[in-house]
C-alpha cells in the first residue's frame, strides 16, 4: 500500500512557479521524453507547480491531486486564470467563433476548467483561450452529481488508454477518479492509492446484498465501480474499452491475471464532498 511519502505525490526539491494547462489534456510522463510512459493527464485549466525544465519538458506537481511528473512546456501557460466553470459534457468543443461551423475546434473533456469572459452570443459563451462553448455543456464549479456510477456509465465504450483521464481514452483509476470528482469527491490517481484511501473498506462484501451501486472493487493494479449489486463497470485492457459485465465473470477472468479481489471500498459522497482527503497532506 502507498503511504504519505509516496514518490508519485512527493514535492520535488526547490522553488516552484505556477503554470496552467492550456491543452485539452496534457500528458504527464515519468521521464522528460516524448516516448516515455504516460502516467496521467492534466486537464485543461488545471494548475501545476513547475520546479524545473529539461529538454522541452517541465517537472511539475499537479495541485489537483499532487501527482508528479513531466509535462510538455508547450502545454503550460505562465498566465494563471481563475476558472469560473467546468465542462459538464463527456466531451465538448471549443470553437474559435460563436458558430458551430467555425473550423478547427478544440476538444475539451469532462471536468476541464474554463474561464468565462462574460461575452455571450445566443447559447454560445466565450471561454477565452478555450474558445466558444455551448451553454448546455458548461456547469458552475459548485455543481455536482450525486451518482458516481452514473458518471462512469457515461464513459461506456470509451477506449482504454493507460494513464488517460478521458481524452482520447482513460484507464481504470482514471475512470473512477473522474466519476467521483464529478460528484465533488477527489480520489488519488492510481488504483493502489485509491484502495488505501478511498472511503471505507467493506469487510463482508461477499454476503448476499452487501454490494451497492457506487462501491469500488479492487484487484492488484485494477479497480472497477459497481453499477448494480452484481454488475461491474471498468476500463480494462481485456475489452480495450470501458465495459460492463457481471461481477462474477470479471472476478473469474481477472483472478487468472491479477489474483483475487484485494478489497472493496464504499465512498459516502455526501459526507466526503468538499473534505480535504488525508493524502493531500503530503508536502
Amino acid at each position: 500500500m502507498p503511504d504519505l511519502n509516496d514518490k508519485r505525490l512527493a514535492r520535488p526539491a526547490g522553488a516552484a512557479v505556477p503554470r496552467q494547462v492550456i491543452m485539452p489534456a496534457a500528458p504527464l510522463r515519468d521521464q522528460p521524453q516524448e516516448a516515455a510512459r504516460l502516467d496521467t493527464q492534466l486537464l485543461c485549466g488545471e494548475v501545476a507547480d513547475v520546479f524545473r525544465e529539461e529538454g522541452g519538458f517541465a517537472l511539475v506537481r499537479a495541485r489537483r491531486d499532487h501527482y508528479t511528473g513531466w509535462v510538455p512546456v508547450a502545454a503550460l501557460s505562465r498566465e494563471v486564470m481563475a476558472p469560473t466553470h467546468k465542462v459538464s459534457a463527456l466531451l465538448t468543443l471549443g470553437f474559435r467563433a460563436p458558430d458551430l461551423k467555425s473550423p478547427n475546434p478544440s476538444l475539451l473533456p469532462l471536468g476541464a476548467l474554463l474561464t468565462v469572459t462574460g461575452q455571450r452570443e445566443g447559447a454560445w459563451i466565450d471561454c477565452g483561450r478555450s474558445g466558444w462553448v455551448h451553454e448546455r455543456h458548461l456547469a458552475g464549479l459548485d455543481v455536482f452529481s450525486a451518482d458516481p456510477a452514473g458518471i462512469a456509465e457515461r464513459f461506456l465504450e470509451a477506449p482504454y488508454l493507460w494513464g488517460g483521464r478521458g481524452e482520447p481514452g482513460l484507464d481504470c483509476s482514471g475512470l473512477t477518479q473522474q466519476a467521483f470528482e464529478a460528484c465533488g469527491v477527489l480520489l488519488p490517481r492510481d488504483s493502489d492509492m485509491q484502495a488505501a484511501w478511498a472511503g471505507d473498506e467493506l469487510d463482508h462484501w461477499q454476503a448476499p446484498g452487501a454490494l451497492k451501486r457506487g462501491d469500488l472493487i479492487f484487484w492488484e493494479g485494477h479497480v472497477g465501480i459497481m453499477t448494480r449489486p452484481d454488475e461491474l463497470l471498468h476500463a480494462n485492457a481485456w475489452h480495450m474499452a470501458v465495459a460492463r459485465e457481471p461481477l462474477s465473470a470479471a472476478i473469474s477472468r481477472i483472478s487468472r491475471i491479477a489474483g483475487e479481489v484485494t478489497c472493496v471500498r464504499r465512498v459516502n459522497v455526501a459526507r466526503t464532498r468538499g473534505v480535504t482527503p488525508e493524502w493531500m497532506a503530503v508536502d
